[in-house]
């Protein structure tokens, strides 16, 4: 093991971690700011490739994609959001797609046992009956907010991961699909007679000017104060003025927002692939615990130390690399249970 080898290696894991921050920061930050248990995050990473690969089936333009999926995923998020996770105002909304859904699982289900015909119109109109009687019940029975218990959380998002990831198989397949970026960022630069891919150097730079952009917005806008401060202490905030629920709403679009993204860039990195986002989402989650919730800077060391503890893991010792990449989580838990920039 020469110099080479150390340096190829801190490089491949470094430019793994500038992807994990990606994902990870917006996890941090919904932690952070919601306080909600987001299992569906992985979601939006599978998501924002899928959709990244049919724009560019439609347009044939990669960097095009990069802002378009994103934006896509950010928009699911945003209604995912609204509907269910903080459904104040939209009450009538939520309860009406719900009986939708209600109503057209049964309508298959009576296809299904031959209890009506295979036409339209039969279908229809089950449909429509079953969503308006699940409205008016739904209607009827008061909902607690979900952010006062963490089973219902955790229930919630990861019942929307099986819907996202069951959606993604019945509209692009079960193939293995790669995204393939323009032929200038699959070439590598010599540095010292090393031979650096340069897809990952652009990895690298992304992370870097996501993540200063994201401190500038967070430190030197009014609206990163209300985000500090609602990380802080959510009730004063509400209590000096600050409107949480629009803090809210902006923090998890942007979460969905840079899980795309990070699906997007991973796509030539990694590949896209049913169960790809239940494979990224405990890697988020290392990069969270280790970080802190809410914190840009815990996010970015905590996905530095994945990045680095993966990837010398598999290259040293692959027979116990799970061990290696979840040893500094574990350590961080014992010595300071809110990670390394989380507060008490």
């Amino acid at each position: 093991m020469n110099t080479q080898f150390w340096v190829v290696q801190a490089f491949n894991g470094v430019s793994y971690g500038a992807l994990l921050f990606l994902v990870g920061s917006g996890l941090s930050l919904i932690f952070g700011v919601m306080r909600i248990v987001n299992l569906s995050h992985g979601a939006y990473f599978l998501w924002g490739g899928y959709i990244a690969l049919s724009i560019i089936g439609a347009t044939g333009s990669w960097a095009l994609s990069l802002p378009l999926a994103a934006l896509a995923v950010a928009l699911i998020g945003l209604v995912m959001e609204r509907l269910f996770l903080r459904s104040e105002g939209f009450e009538s909304i939520r309860n009406a797609v719900i009986g939708l859904g209600l109503g057209l699982l049964a309508a298959l289900a009576a296809v299904r046992g031959h209890f009506i015909g295979a036409g339209w119109v039969q279908f229809t109109v089950v449909t429509a009956l079953v969503t308006i009687v699940f409205f008016f019940v739904f209607s009827r029975v008061s909902i607690i907010p979900i952010e006062t218990d963490v089973l219902r959380q955790v229930l919630l998002t990861v019942g929307f991961a099986f819907l996202f990831q069951q959606g993604a198989l019945d509209i692009w397949g079960g193939n293995n699909m790669d995204i393939n970026p323009p032929a200038q960022l699959t070439q590598s630069i010599v540095v010292g007679g090393i031979y650096l891919p340069l897809y990952r150097v652009f990895m690298i730079a992304m992370a870097l000017t996501f993540g200063i952009v994201l401190w500038l917005v967070m430190e030197k806008t009014r609206m990163g104060a209300g985000v500090r401060a609602t990380v802080d202490d959510a009730q004063m905030a509400r209590g000096v003025g600050i409107d949480t629920n629009r803090i809210s709403m902006f923090i998890f679009a942007l979460g969905a927002f840079l899980a795309a993204l990070g699906g997007v860039i991973g796509g030539a990195f990694l590949g896209i692939y049913p169960g790809l986002d239940f494979e990224i989402l405990p890697l988020a989650f290392a990069v969270v615990i280790i970080g802190g919730m809410g914190s840009l800077g815990g996010a970015a060391i905590g996905a530095l130390a994945v990045g680095l503890a993966d990837n010398f893991g598999k290259a040293l010792f692959p027979e116990v690399s799970y061990f290696t990449l979840y040893a500094p989580m574990v350590l961080i838990l014992a010595i300071k249970p809110t990670g390394l920039f989380g507060r008490d």
